[in-house]
């Protein structure tokens, strides 16, 4: 049957059905699964830490380690109004599978204790990747800086806000640590420099950027660099403690 002679309006009321292409390659799309699937594996450690963990079941933390591989990334591309990389590539809902059981088996030791080092080293790692592609998005579209900055503390922290709201833990955003948004927007502005100063190069830009952001949030974590508090200022007829 010819399916040109068929009225228009059929055709649009039963598409074919498409069971996507699993691709691999291509600069965005390969640092694009790389940050995907290292926040799998940094959620699923996240919420078996014991300030997050609530009793989750295996399925639980399997499916928290894709709300964390993926959404920075649908919330990055919805920002910008493309259709999320994630529904449309199989890839990358299969590597936060592997990454999320890897990262449930990790997750403690042999004395059932959480382990705090390779977390630590994880999120490290696994930020400045998802900063990349949030910058590359933002100069793709044509966003100017600020955008492409904003992208980037968007990609890599979205996921982790997503996961700790669900777990009713204040998102990590907001209170003291390492730098958590201050990593991704620095790695963020070292990409757009490097790649503005080198000629459009996006695996020399990843690289300088990646290595920057990940020994800043090492470096951070090592020597207790923080976020500074506000001053405890006075109230009128009191005195702040």
């Amino acid at each position: 049957m010819d399916l040109s002679l068929l009225p228009s309006t059929v055709l649009a009321a039963n598409p074919p059905i498409d069971w996507g292409n699993f691709v691999w390659h291509g600069n965005f799309t390969t640092i694009d699964l790389i940050a995907a699937s290292t926040n799998a594996l940094n959620g699923a450690m996240l919420v078996r830490s014991p300030d997050h963990y609530k009793k989750y079941t295996m399925v639980g933390i399997i499916l928290f380690a894709v709300l964390g591989g993926i959404g920075g990334g649908v919330t990055r591309d919805v920002l910008v109004s493309e259709i999320p990389s994630a529904l449309t590539n199989p890839a990358y809902l299969t590597l936060c599978l592997i990454a999320g059981l890897i990262g449930y088996f990790i997750a403690l030791d042999s004395e059932q204790k959480f382990r705090m080092g390779w977390f630590q080293f994880m999120t490290a790692f696994s930020l400045p990747w998802y900063a990349i592609v949030g910058a590359q998005k933002g100069v793709d579209v044509g966003l100017p800086v600020w955008g492409c900055l904003l992208l980037a503390v968007v990609g890599p922290t979205a996921g982790r806000w997503f996961i700790d709201v669900s777990s009713t833990v204040t998102p990590a955003h907001f209170v003291r640590g390492e730098w958590f948004v201050g990593t991704a927007a620095l790695t963020g502005l070292v990409w757009i420099i490097v790649y503005q100063v080198g000629g459009a190069n996006t695996w020399i830009s990843a690289g300088v950027a990646f290595v920057v952001g990940f020994a800043f949030r090492v470096a951070a974590t090592r020597f207790g660099w923080e976020e500074p508090m506000p001053r405890q200022g006075t109230v009128e007829g009191s005195t702040a403690d």
